[in-house]
Formats: C-alpha cells, sequence, structure tokens
C-alpha cells in the first residue's frame, strides 16, 4: 500500500456529507478512528446518512460548522464540493492540520494498478469505456472516482491484480499529496468550474496535479490535438499521446479510416473508426485515449476492439432518448459547460432545437453564436443563466424562454418538424433547479416517454 495511514485513534474531520463524505466518515470509523462529519445542512435535509453514520460511532455536526471543530482534528477530508479557500480549511492548514481529498486518503491503501483520468469533457465516457474494456479482457477492475461510486469505498476489494479506473475532478485533484496514477490520461482542457476556481490558472494548475507524483515508471497520456493540453505534458513519466488529426510517435491515432496504436515505432491495427459505436469527433477522442489506456495495461487489440465495438455509451452523455414522428431526443445533461455542449452540436448535421440553461458556472456562451447560427434552428432556455444565455446567444438563433425542462420539451415537441434533432445539452450546471446532472436527465426522459405513449395512444388504430 503506498504510503499507508494509521487511523486508529487518530481525530478525523469529515466535511460535507454528499455520497463521497458519507462513504468516508463510514471508512474512518471502520478503521477504528475518532470520527467528527460536519455539514452545513440540517439534519432534516440529509435523508438517512445521520442515522447511518451514527450508528457506525462518527459524531455529527450539523446546520453549520465550528472552527474550534477543524483545529481539534489530526486530519480533515473535505469533501469535493468544499471549495479550497474555506476559511476554516485555511485555518487549519496554518496550524499544520493535515487536508486531504477523499482519492488521497484512499490512495494510502490502495492495493494493484490505478489508471487516472482526468479533463474538462469526456471523463465519465472514458472512464467507463477503459473499465468495460479492461472487463471484456477479464481483468480484475473497479470503476471508481467522479463517475459515481467514491474510491474508498472500493478499497476492501482491492488485491494485487486489481486495476482501479478512476475518475477524476480538479476538485478531487486540489487535496492531494502522494496520490500517483500508473497511467494518468488528460483529455483536454477548456474553462469548466471558474465559479469555484475564479481563474483559468487555477482549474489547469488543479487539473495538472494528476502528474505530479509520477515517476519514471509511470505513462502520462495526453490529447497531441488540443494544445493547452500538450502544453501540461509532464517530464518525469512516459507520454503518450492520442490524436484524430496526425500520426503520433506513441500512442493511439487514426491512419486513414483506422484507429492504430504506435508504439517503439511499431503500429498495430485496432479497428475501422467508422465501427465506433458512439456519435461525434469528440467520441472518437475518448475511443482513442481509452485504447491507449488499455494498451499499456496489456490489453490486445483485438479485445480493446472488440469492446469497443459493444460499448453502449453512458447515461447522460449524448444518450438516445426516443424517436417520435421522426423527430429524435437526445439527452447530454451532462454537457455542464459550453465546451461539451459545442461538442454535442458537432455530433449532428443541423436542425438542432437545444434546451441550453441552469446555473451558470462564470462561463462564456457568445462562442456558441456560431454553430447556433449554423446548426441550430431554436434555443429553449431554462433555469437562472437564461437571463446571460440570451444575451449572449443573441441574434444567432431563435430563442423561447422556456423557464422549465417540462415547458422546454412541450414546446420542442410542437415546433420540431420530422428529420429534426431536440438536444438537451444545457452548458450549465444543474443546482438551480435539480440536484445533480443525473436527476435533470432522468426528468427530460421522463417528460419524452411520457411524450413518446401519448403520441403512441394517439395513433391511427390505438385506443
Amino acid at each position: 500500500m503506498p504510503g499507508s495511514i494509521e487511523l486508529r485513534k487518530k481525530r478525523v474531520l469529515v466535511v460535507g456529507l454528499a455520497r463521497t463524505g458519507v462513504a468516508t466518515a463510514l471508512f474512518c470509523a471502520g478503521h477504528n478512528a475518532i470520527v467528527t462529519a460536519t455539514d452545513i445542512r440540517p439534519e432534516s435535509e440529509l435523508g438517512d446518512a445521520p442515522g447511518k453514520l451514527r450508528a457506525a460511532g462518527v459524531k455529527l455536526e450539523l446546520g453549520g460548522h465550528q472552527e474550534k471543530t477543524y483545529l481539534a482534528q489530526d486530519l480533515i477530508v473535505p469533501s469535493p464540493g468544499v471549495p479550497a479557500d474555506d476559511a476554516s480549511l485555511k485555518t487549519a492548514r496554518s496550524k499544520g492540520i493535515t487536508v486531504w481529498s477523499e482519492i488521497e486518503l484512499a490512495y494510502r491503501f490502495l492495493e494493484g494498478e490505478l489508471i487516472g483520468i482526468t479533463g474538462s469533457n469526456g471523463k465519465t465516457t472514458t472512464t467507463t469505456l477503459v473499465h468495460h474494456i479492461l472487463n471484456t479482457a477479464a481483468y480484475h477492475t473497479i470503476l471508481a472516482g467522479n463517475v459515481g461510486t467514491p474510491l474508498i469505498s472500493c478499497v476492501d476489494q482491492m488485491g494485487a491484480e486489481t486495476v482501479s479506473v478512476v475518475e477524476l475532478s480538479s476538485f478531487q485533484l486540489e487535496w492531494i499529496e502522494k496520490f500517483r496514477p500508473d497511467i494518468g490520461v488528460f483529455l483536454n482542457l477548456t474553462p469548466d468550474h471558474l465559479d469555484r476556481h475564479k481563474t483559468m490558472d487555477a482549474y489547469t494548475a488543479a487539473k495538472a496535479r494528476i502528474f505530479e507524483k509520477q515517476t519514471e515508471l509511470d505513462a502520462a497520456v495526453l490529447n497531441a490535438d488540443d494544445p493547452p493540453t500538450v502544453a501540461l505534458a509532464p517530464k518525469k513519466p512516459q507520454v503518450f499521446w492520442f490524436s484524430r488529426r496526425k500520426r503520433v510517435l506513441q500512442g493511439a491515432c487514426i491512419r486513414g479510416e483506422d484507429i492504430i496504436v504506435v508504439h517503439d515505432g511499431k503500429e498495430e491495427y485496432v479497428m475501422k473508426c467508422a465501427e465506433v459505436p458512439l456519435p461525434g469527433a469528440h467520441n472518437l477522442e475518448n475511443v482513442l485515449a481509452a485504447v491507449t489506456a488499455a494498451r499499456l495495461t496489456e490489453v490486445d487489440p483485438a479485445t480493446i476492439a472488440k469492446a469497443v465495438k459493444s460499448f453502449g455509451g453512458v447515461e447522460h452523455r449524448l444518450e438516445f432518448t426516443a424517436e417520435i414522428r421522426g423527430v429524435r431526443y437526445y439527452n447530454d445533461s451532462k454537457a455542464t459547460n459550453v465546451d461539451a455542449t459545442l461538442k454535442a452540436l458537432d455530433a449532428f448535421p443541423g436542425r438542432i432545437l437545444v434546451i441550453l440553461g441552469g446555473k451558470d458556472k462564470g462561463s462564456d456562451y457568445t462562442v456558441l453564436q456560431k454553430p447556433l447560427r449554423e446548426k441550430a434552428v431554436l434555443a429553449l432556455l431554462i433555469g437562472a443563466a437564461s437571463d446571460k444565455i440570451e444575451k449572449q446567444i443573441e441574434g444567432s438563433v431563435p430563442v423561447e424562454r422556456a423557464g422549465t425542462m417540462e415547458r422546454a420539451v412541450e414546446i420542442a415537441s410542437r415546433a420540431a418538424e420530422p428529420g429534426d434533432i431536440v438536444l438537451l445539452a444545457p452548458a450549465c450546471a444543474s443546482f438551480d433547479q435539480f440536484e445533480n446532472f443525473e436527476q435533470r436527465g432522468r426528468v427530460f426522459k421522463d417528460l419524452v416517454r411520457k411524450l413518446e405513449e401519448k403520441n403512441s395512444s394517439n395513433s391511427p388504430g390505438k385506443g
């Protein structure tokens, strides 16, 4: 175990009781730490978590944080939603108290190999695809991190032969110390979470920490087509590239219509580009990144190809929902920033009715003007960012202020013509109207399916 820590009798404070915080508190309590968990929300808003934590012997401070509690700890583990500039965390650090993210704590107990994947867009698809490839190759593999299951929850399932595939957010990488992936993958870099990080430099620095502790024994995989990512290439680990535009010296790229892997000057055929089942050029990049990581884990090209061809995609990522009267509906609720929306728009030839809006993250929506002008026929705005988005896309596409998801789907269903695409690709966070992007996507899909049922029952010959 890399730098394992003895938790017995250690005073540990877990800040924030969403999924990661609860998992961390239970893990530490299970290792006989003296655990306190705190959340600004009252107990009435925390569901069954308080009961589970008390049963495990965790002390709770709810409805607010107390600085004196922070200063009485050996270790503080803030949840990803807690900003790095939190005043109590800064005070604790100034007093020499250790502050780690959950992934840093989990890393201290990790066994086997670790593949870490970060980037502004495509993380969940790429992470899930790498996991699917390794499963197809009969590896003992774990899927964890920002994809949904905290890494700390998976520690007890690990052994020497385990390969953990972990999606890493900038929030998680802010508080690492020794965390070191055997294979670190950096997909792309575009503005995101600027409401949290304040500047692009701070966001970039947090992301780049994925390579910080790597050595000559490790591998770094980067996007050769993305200049901001190229600039982050580390010096110590072996560097591998993926590209859909040019040949690479080491990594995965496209030759003609084929996906190939290049290593030590030798080319290996993997599959045809046309055999990739996921729509959009950005998904081809995700596949190239996954192919590179899987080949570095010594999965053979034929098995990689078999796995990619059988990959059904990920919920809320350009997810086909239904076709109703010749109109296709797609759920891309995970498009929580502008660049993700640009890629979603790029995945279709045109005639798009796009649902935009939610909680603004300090984004610049003016860059949507050109693709909206070229491909969209209507923009339906929902949520708190509607005013800002309308001003910044003015003149590029007709705009309808729908307000809610229900109203947006209703308007789109009336306005769309056969052959059109109705696309949920909000370019915003979801927290103004929804618990998370997953709930937003499920609401969209439920509305579309009700619409499908209604149209089916009204079709000739029904009833």
